[in-house]
């Protein structure tokens, strides 16, 4: 992977999010240069000189695009104008990613982000609906990305992880699936984005709800053939996706885009200064993603999060996806859902190798390799075109 600081994992990982979905590498320079003196210090305390360094650099570039976007906007040039918006709602949402959940310019920060990337999208005439899915007494903001094909086509449900939101999903993934004949429902669920910031819904074991809201709403879709609905998530999605395909048997195929087999052994390993955090923090932000104010809280809910007697429940078909490099989550993750998953038809485990590339977590050294692999697969599962529409 490519380590713009060769001393901070956390950091790094956040660069490369920014190159795989659609960042220009002069700004990313721009706003990473003026921290080179401060990376070296420990993520996982969550230091808040470096977190303000990270948060102010990386504000003050989306800022500087954000008014570039408007100047061409104001001239009558909207194309432009959202590529820019694009761009500068992602730096806002990876500056929002560095500092505390309590510090209260990072709810502003976020706010910024999706507004803007929203605009984005407008400007470029995306293929998008801004969509709510109904859960309980509370409603699940999400992206749906039609198919160009007529009638009902297939569609995948896809999750978050710990850590992302929507829109950076979206900028990943949200293209190959159209053009591949598949529908996408991309979900701020509870635990991420706006579910949890906007509207304070944490996460927990029992993804399959959230899941089954999914469907429900996509049942209502003219546009949507219920029997062709997938699943796939990226990271601690490797334990959403699964366990909501083992209890929601409307999936009619499931992703892992990363494997977690024992979340409570991750999150152990995080705390315990084992491997590599995603974001700096990391006992303040699980906290925060379970709704806990103390860590052996959190320990209690993510002991829960397992799939030894889960994965024997998938009926569907089941990808998981993992780089041999993965320095937040071993391999063994991966190769135990697996060989629990017995009663899933035609499961695959795909490794992705040092050699060949996206060998870190959830690929995050070469993103479209992965992404082109795991939309091929969906396409053949759910009925939709490898060669393309």
């Amino acid at each position: 992977m490519f380590e713009y600081f060769p001393n901070n994992y956390t950091w790094s990982l956040a660069v490369m999010s920014a190159l795989n979905r659609g960042g220009q590498m002069s700004e990313i320079d721009e706003a990473c240069r003026p921290l080179k003196e401060v990376a070296g210090i420990k993520a996982l305390a969550g230091d808040p000189t470096q977190q303000r360094a990270w948060f102010e650099s990386w504000m003050k570039v989306a800022e500087r695009v954000q008014r570039l976007g408007e100047a061409d906007e104001a001239a009558g040039h909207p194309l432009s104008a959202g590529r820019k918006y694009l761009r500068a709602g992602l730096y806002y949402l990876l500056a929002e990613r560095m500092p505390s959940h309590k510090d209260p310019r990072r709810l502003d920060a976020y706010k910024r982000g999706i507004e803007l990337y929203k605009r984005g999208l407008i400007c470029r005439k995306e293929p998008v609906e801004f969509v709510d899915v109904p859960f309980g007494k509370h409603k699940l903001p999400a992206f749906f990305m039609k198919a160009p094909v007529p009638g009902r086509a297939p569609c995948v449900v896809h999750f978050d992880g710990l850590d992302v939101t929507k829109e950076i999903i979206y900028a990943a993934v949200g293209d190959e699936f159209r053009r591949r004949g598949v529908s996408l429902l991309i979900v701020d669920h509870p635990g991420v984005g706006a579910a949890l910031r906007l509207q304070g819904l944490a996460s927990g074991p029992d993804t399959e709800k959230p899941a089954g809201a999914s469907i429900d709403y996509l049942e209502t879709r003219s546009d949507v053939d219920p029997k062709r609905i997938g699943i796939m998530a990226l990271s601690l999605g490797g334990y959403y996706a699964p366990r909501a395909a083992a209890f929601e048997k409307r999936f009619a195929c499931a992703v892992a885009w990363g494997a977690i087999y024992d979340y409570h052994a991750c999150v152990s390993d995080r705390i315990g200064g084992r491997g590599e955090p995603s974001v700096p923090g990391y006992a303040e932000h699980v906290n925060w993603v379970f709704g806990c104010d103390k860590i052996e809280d959190t320990l209690k809910i993510v002991k829960q999060m397992t799939l030894e007697g889960v994965a024997d429940k998938i009926t569907c078909p089941l990808l998981i996806v993992h780089g041999e490099n993965d320095r937040q989550v071993p391999l063994w993750h991966a190769q135990k859902t697996y060989d629990a998953a017995v009663n899933s038809p035609g499961r695959e485990l795909k490794i992705c190798h040092l050699a060949d590339g996206g060998a870190e977590h959830c690929g995050a050294d070469n993103g479209p390799l992965v992404v082109d692999y795991m939309s091929d697969w969906v396409a053949e599962k759910l009925g939709g075109s490898v060669k393309g529409i």
